[in-house]
């Protein structure tokens, strides 16, 4: 499988800007379907973003749409997360999880996932 690692994270305040970095190792990157999550203490954990392993088609909550960009480098074995115009509430661990073949509605869901990074701390103040 996939072995995942998350950079990036960082504090900053309101309305500012910061990009999460995924790079994968081990496996065949360009096979998986990427994810980002996020869990903020006492909560469940929660997708965020999603990119296909084939046509990279976006998928996105409605709290980060028009806020955040998901993108991938298949030949760098990378994917992206821009976060723009951050709020507190954003303020969470983030997770990059990998799920082969993976595509469409069922990327939102986190059990679907086969490998996931150890997480990066965004925290975002007011």
């Amino acid at each position: 499988q996939v072995q995942l690692a998350e950079s990036g994270g960082g504090l900053v305040q309101a309305g500012g800007s910061l990009t999460l970095s995924c790079a994968a190792s081990r496996g065949t990157f360009n096979n998986y379907a990427m994810g980002w999550f996020r869990q903020a203490p006492g909560k469940e954990r929660e997708f965020v973003a999603a990119i296909t392993w084939n046509r990279g088609t976006t998928y996105y909550a409605d709290f980060v749409k028009g806020r955040f960009i998901i993108s991938r480098d298949n030949a760098k074995n990378t994917v992206s997360l821009q976060m723009n115009s951050l709020k507190p509430e954003d303020t969470a661990v983030y997770y990059c999880a990998a799920d082969r073949w993976g595509y469409g509605l069922r990327l939102q869901i986190p059990g679907e996932y086969d490998s996931w990074g150890q997480g990066t701390q965004v925290t975002v103040s007011s």
